[in-house]
């Protein structure tokens, strides 16, 4: 069919090995594939070109006599089908089995899906790292009939359809698709006599309670896999996994942002002013914080270690702490007195030189538009 070079047609140079050129064809094919394209002939056309080239390449006689020959080394009447050839269902089988279930049957019962809970922590557990107990709802696999499904004292039957495959593969003119049997569900068994406890199903539904270990330093988005706490598989298949997704709640007092930790402290105009010491939280205790005079609204003091253990490593975190001037409310009349007092001493040039540089910028800015 394709006159194209056939590595061209992969995308693969000429010295490319078997596994590249298997992963060059599943790429292409996967993408072109007629049942994900129903309507693209085009699609079609390039899904059979990369096919009749894989089944050359794939095959070292006949890679070694396209490589000496080209086109003419290899039978152009052969196809996919032809003698000496590997049909395209056996091409089909050997590269996407493993996806379509062509292993499905042979390779022993499916595997149990996998679960997610999500685990809410507060932010010291989750910077400090704890051990607590979840309740899971899931599927365990049946102790009456130890997940056969089938009735104590019975087995399940081969499946006739599938010879106990698990799949059966359809022809579709050229093409060849592999499908999950639909007299046994992929099983390869079925259940002439099911289990009264689980109805056949082999599994049944269960809380259970399992202890979590979390490492000091987790965040939001992080997961913790417990092997084998998912599903139970289906037909005494091996259970799948539970990944516990950490999700740590809003704190009262610090934000965190990777490693470091960011809070806010309001301090009086008075300490604002003239200075002084503060307790402020940490998550180990309280630290004294000392504040310099004439310090300003939004100044950030840096506490070094303050903050967190990243769990992957690295060095501690800081903690930054931002003051906040807070303005004197409920005032009496006297408190209000010597503030006019104190106003009226203050020589807003030397004592607000911010506020004198403001509104000189604001006087600039008008002035302009007159000009």
């Amino acid at each position: 069919m394709s006159k194209r070079d056939y590595y061209e047609v992969l995308g693969v140079s000429r010295s490319a090995d078997e596994g590249e050129i298997k992963k060059a064809y599943r790429r292409i094919a996967m993408k072109n594939h007629p049942d994900r394209n129903p309507d693209s002939p085009e699609a079609e056309d390039k899904f059979k070109e990369a096919s009749e080239a894989y089944e050359v390449l794939s095959d070292p006689e006949k890679k070694a006599a396209y490589d000496q020959y080209g086109h003419e080394g290899v039978n152009p009447q052969g196809g996919f089908g032809g003698a000496g050839g590997a049909g395209f269902s056996d091409i089909f089988g050997d590269v996407f089995g493993d996806i379509f279930g062509g292993r499905g049957g042979r390779g022993g019962a499916a595997r149990g899906s996998d679960l997610r809970y999500d685990l809410e922590l507060s932010l010291e557990e989750a910077a400090q790292g704890a051990q607590t107990k979840i309740r899971v709802p899931t599927l365990v696999g049946c102790g009456e009939c130890d997940g056969s499904g089938a009735r104590k004292g019975t087995s399940p039957t081969h499946c006739g359809a599938c010879n106990g495959v698990g799949q059966i593969r359809r022809s579709q003119g050229l093409f060849a698709v592999q499908q999950t049997c639909p007299q046994c569900r992929g099983r390869g068994s079925i259940i002439t006599d099911p289990c009264n406890k689980c109805y056949g199903r082999g599994r049944v539904e269960e809380q259970k309670t399992l202890s979590v270990k979390v490492p000091a330093g987790v965040d939001t988005g992080d997961r913790i896999r417990l092997s084998g706490e998912g599903e139970a598989g289906p037909a005494g298949g091996p259970p799948g996994d539970l990944y516990v997704q950490v999700v740590v709640k809003e704190h009262a007092i610090f934000q965190r942002d990777g490693a470091n930790l960011y809070c806010e402290v309001p301090i009086s105009f008075v300490d604002a002013a003239l200075g002084g010491e503060l307790e402020v939280p940490t998550l180990d205790g309280r630290v004294k914080l000392k504040v310099p005079p004439e310090t300003q609204t939004g100044k950030l003091f840096r506490m070094r270690g303050k903050g967190v253990v990243p769990v992957r490593g690295g060095p501690q975190g800081d903690l930054l702490c931002r003051v906040v001037v807070e303005t004197p409310v409920k005032l009496n009349s006297k408190q209000k007195h010597l503030l006019k007092e104190l106003q009226e001493s203050l020589d807003n040039d030397k004592h607000s030189p911010r506020k004198s540089t403001w509104f000189a910028g604001v006087k600039n800015f008008f002035e302009g538009f007159g000009a």
